[in-house]
């Protein structure tokens, strides 16, 4: 006959109230009685039913992944299946099992998501991307269910935590190095405006040129929307022109190639024809001739942060910081060239 929380409040000498509550991993148990039963667990080998468990008032143990874009936006990015690979390490070592949702819009994304809160077969959400348009964060908010964002969050939420990187401070920074490096005809080649880090990484880069006093052309500052094909042709188009830019400054990794299969493509050479710089993860750096000179992205540090600031929520911690920010560094390789 399987073991119940009957047997081991039995053994423990507790009540079984406290044996659900160190099962659901609460914090209001005296450290006494937490090991008590935590040693009777041990003894009779108790496997817990997850869904016995969900049945009850607690439901569920698990978390929920959304990236909060279309397939369309997701497609080829190494940055999802790097990131939610580390999110599911960490979940599995809470015991937790990991859901991916996907939708057609925010919309649905919202319907979908209040149904697994309702239905108590979610605990808490990780969102893959943060929008410009916080509309889903107002309208998810109310449902008291935490939130944890790997991007930026400006307005105030209750339930809704963040943790990046620096975009802004970031892209300032690699503009800045071009600069450095003799640079005065920079162009830009960035995804759409919709979410936080695209706006913040081109900010970063305008802002920079206005600091020293170089021109923002319009002309060089290209939406390349979010397949490679498009940024393909946004790299042509800048070097099509007589008055070619000497550097260009990729605000993602999709970009970066693009830039780099366009060059090959045309005969250029990087760097002698054409500056690159941008943000780039360690992996797919070493499969680019020259490597380029970047801010590397830490997808797994993000993940790995992100989870484990839910688990802490989730656990009942207090003082959890509203935003959390992951330190980068710029890598100089030999994208550059010194004019």
């Amino acid at each position: 006959m399987a073991t119940t929380i009957y047997d081991i409040a039995k053994l423990a000498g507790v009540s079984k109230s406290t044996v659900s509550r160190v099962l659901n991993k609460q914090t209001n148990i005296s450290e006494e009685a937490h090991k008590k039963v935590l040693q009777a667990i041990k003894e009779l080998d108790y496997q817990p039913s997850k869904l016995a468990r969900a049945l009850t008032s607690s439901g569920f143990d698990a978390i929920m992944v959304i990236s909060n874009r279309s397939t369309k936006t997701t497609s080829g990015n190494p940055y999802f299946s790097e990131i939610i690979h580390s999110i599911s390490v960490e979940a599995e070592r809470e015991n937790f099992d990991l859901i991916l949702q996907t939708a057609k819009n925010s919309e649905d994304e919202l319907q979908k998501c209040l149904t697994k809160i309702q239905q108590k077969m979610i605990k808490g959400i990780i969102m893959l991307s943060s929008p410009a348009d916080e509309t889903f964060f107002d309208k998810i908010d109310a449902y008291n269910i935490p939130i944890v964002v790997t991007g930026k969050v400006e307005g105030a939420y209750q339930n809704i935590y963040s943790v990046d990187t620096d975009n802004f401070g970031d892209s300032y920074a690699l503009t800045e190095f071009l600069i450095q490096s003799g640079h005065k005809k920079i162009a830009c080649i960035h995804a759409p405006l919709d979410y936080h880090v695209s706006v913040d990484r081109l900010a970063g880069f305008r802002n920079c040129l206005f600091d020293h006093h170089l021109d923002i052309r319009s002309d060089w500052i290209i939406d390349s929307g979010y397949q490679i094909e498009d940024s393909y042709k946004a790299a042509e188009k800048l070097m099509a022109s007589p008055d070619k830019p000497t550097a260009v400054f990729a605000t993602d990794d999709i970009k970066v190639m693009s830039i780099y299969k366009m060059a090959a493509d045309n005969g250029y050479k990087i760097p002698e024809d054409l500056s690159v710089i941008g943000y780039n993860d360690k992996i797919a750096s070493t499969f680019l001739s020259p490597p380029l000179t970047s801010i590397d992205i830490p997808i797994n540090r993000l993940g790995q942060s992100a989870t484990k600031l839910l688990f802490q929520i989730l656990k009942g911690h207090s003082d959890i910081p509203k935003e959390t920010i992951i330190t980068t560094n710029m890598i100089v390789r030999d994208s550059i060239k010194n004019i």
